[in-house]
Formats: C-alpha cells, sequence, structure tokens
C-alpha cells in the first residue's frame, strides 16, 4: 500500500511537470507575439507620424525620407549565412527650407534622436521650425535599432557602436546628393542619447563637423546602469546586442561610454544639463565635463537649476526653453553663419511660431 501512495505521488509530480512546462512553453509563444504584434504597432505608428511630418512642417519646407546604407552589423552571430557583412540599409530624413536661394552654399545640421530604441518623430516639430527658418538643411537618421521598423531593425541596435557611423553616413549622404549644402559648414546635434550620439561623432569623426550641442548626454554607461539597474541593463546585455551584462564586461560598456573619449575632443561643443533630470542625472553629464576639463579641453557647459520638464526642460514648448534653445542656436551659427540669424529668442519664435505674434 505504501509502495502505491509512493507511486501514485510520483505520477502525479511527473504530471504536474509536464502541465508545468506545456505551460510555459504557452507563456514564452504568448510572449513572442506580443512582442512581434508590438513592432507592428510601431511600424503603424510611424507610418502616421510621417504623415503628421509633411503636414506640419510642408509651409516652411520640402520633406524627402531617404533610403540609405551604413557599416555591416556589428553583432552577427553566424558569418555562414550569405550576406552577413552586408551594408545596414536604414531610413533618413532631409528637411530643406523653402525659402533659401540653391545657387548658394547653406550649412548642415545633423539632428540625433534620442530614446535607447526610439526614433524620429514630431515631437521635434517644434525645433526643427525653429532650425529651418534660420536656413538649415536638417538630416535626421533613423540609426540602427531604431522603433517602427520592424524587429529585425530593432535588433540590429549597436549603442555608442556603429549608430554613430550611420549618423555620420547620413551626414555624408546629404553632403554628395545636394549640391547646395556646403560641406564646410556641418553641425550636429543630439538630446539624451542623441546628445551621446552628437559628441560621439565629434570625438570619432571631428574632420566631418564644425561645431556640435549635447544636450543632457548619456556619459557614462557604467554609472548609468548602476542607477537604473537590471532592468535597464536588459537592453544591452540582450543576445542581439553586446550579449553580456556590466558585470561580466566592464570594459564594453565604458568603451561606448562618451567618458572614456573626452581626451578625443578637438572641436567646439555647447553642453547642459538639469539638476533634476531624472533620465540622464546631472551627476553623469558632470563626470564627462571633468574627463573634458582633466583633458584640458575647451568646451561651453551650462548647468541648469531644477528647471521644469526635468529631462526634456529645453525641448519643451515654454518660452524659457525657446530662450534656452536660442542660446544654442547663437553658439552653433558663430560657426556654421545661416542664412537667416535671429538677433533675439522673440524674433525667433515670431518667425517660427506666427500664431504668437
Amino acid at each position: 500500500m505504501k509502495t502505491l501512495f509512493i507511486f501514485i505521488l510520483v505520477l502525479n509530480s511527473c504530471l504536474f511537470s509536464q502541465i508545468d512546462s506545456l505551460l510555459l512553453q504557452k507563456i514564452d509563444s504568448l510572449n513572442k507575439q506580443l512582442q512581434e504584434f508590438e513592432h507592428r504597432l510601431d511600424i503603424i505608428e510611424k507610418l502616421t507620424d510621417d504623415v503628421l511630418f509633411f503636414h506640419r512642417l510642408s509651409d516652411i519646407c520640402t520633406i524627402d525620407k531617404v533610403f540609405i546604407y551604413g557599416p555591416p552589423n556589428a553583432n552577427v552571430r553566424d558569418t555562414t549565412k550569405i550576406g552577413w557583412n552586408n551594408p545596414v540599409r536604414f531610413w533618413s530624413y532631409v528637411f530643406i527650407p523653402k525659402k533659401i536661394n540653391k545657387k548658394k552654399k547653406h550649412p548642415l545640421l545633423v539632428f540625433v534622436h534620442g530614446g535607447v530604441h526610439s526614433n524620429f518623430s514630431t515631437y521635434n516639430t517644434h525645433i526643427l521650425r525653429e532650425m529651418i527658418l534660420q536656413g538649415y538643411v536638417v538630416v535626421a537618421p533613423e540609426y540602427r535599432g531604431s522603433t517602427g521598423y520592424g524587429k529585425n531593425f530593432y535588433e540590429l541596435i549597436d549603442y555608442g557602436g556603429r549608430e554613430i557611423d550611420d549618423a555620420d553616413a547620413s551626414r555624408k549622404y546629404v553632403i554628395e546628393n545636394y549640391p547646395f549644402v556646403d560641406s564646410n559648414r556641418v553641425g550636429i546635434v543630439g538630446w539624451s542619447h542623441g546628445g551621446m550620439i552628437a559628441i560621439m561623432c565629434l570625438f570619432f569623426y571631428p574632420q566631418n563637423y564644425k561645431v556640435g550641442f549635447a544636450g543632457v548626454p548619456v556619459s557614462d554607461l557604467v554609472k548609468r546602469i548602476g542607477y537604473h539597474g537590471k532592468k535597464y541593463e536588459k537592453y544591452f546585455s540582450a543576445a542581439y546586442h553586446i550579449g553580456q551584462t556590466l558585470e561580466e564586461n566592464p570594459n564594453e560598456y565604458r568603451r561606448r561610454s562618451p567618458v572614456s573619449h573626452a581626451h578625443k575632443l578637438t572641436k567646439p561643443v555647447l553642453i547642459n544639463t538639469n539638476t533634476n533630470d531624472d533620465d540622464v542625472y546631472a551627476t553623469e553629464v558632470l563626470q564627462l565635463v571633468e574627463a573634458l576639463k582633466q583633458a584640458g579641453k575647451e568646451f561651453q557647459f551650462d548647468l541648469y537649476e531644477n528647471l521644469p520638464g526635468g529631462h526634456g526642460f529645453d525641448r519643451i514648448d515654454t518660452k524659457l526653453a525657446r530662450q534656452i534653445r536660442f542660446k544654442m542656436y547663437s553658439f552653433l551659427a558663430h560657426y556654421l553663419k545661416p542664412s537667416f540669424i535671429f538677433r533675439t529668442a522673440e524674433e525667433l519664435s515670431n518667425a517660427a511660431y506666427p500664431g504668437m505674434k
């Protein structure tokens, strides 16, 4: 009787084990389906947002969306597959002011979007209006890892790696294809992760840029993962990305951090941050600033105290934010000499936002 009882317990245990295994497989399958569905929704959102770009900016510029390429995938696992070393193809937006004289040369701004996984959206419309009305041609790369282009492109992410090359490839494309753009007057701007890519382009491609702006730039992945935790780290340790945690390969995370390359700066750059930024902490940006100082580099830096908007304090639509952006534009204009230089933030606001007059 005792033996029979034990046999029944073992049998039940095996059955429950099988059920648990099947249940886990089903959950895993549903999670994968959900991820695929989310990517499809991202594609729909991106297509919808592209329509809004044309609607909101067509009064002041012509817009193109071009399909170009950067270096091959940095994270290839199977080098036996055909085409494994092909260039990565990606989209870039090109915004050309309607009022510029195309018989003359005009400056170019490379405008890099932020986010570990994000895209260049109509969130930037107001800033684009300000840039375009000064006479800047603007190119905005949807570098590898951007959202809205499906799962495969999403998993091409190379944070602090070849995404930098993609940003520079967008600059190269415009220079080669638009004869009215001056290759000697190119600036690069970005906020957050975009600010990180902007300053990394200055570090690695200094010959291609005259000046740069890095707003609240991600500066040190080691420090950043320390305060954002393991959930944030998963973006980087994913098998299709770095494939290792910070603890397993700290040098790889340092390699992808601007603070490790501060000694390479040779071009003017304006950096800013806000003390109440709850995304890229001011202490992280200050670490980059200190590294630049230690390397004897000349640059401009603005530390703002607890301004409304936190991480996006100078990107929102307030009068104060426009005044801070005007300071950035004045810095860029000193080196890039755009066709239409506004003397005050109010002049720029009246041009970019005619309803405010």
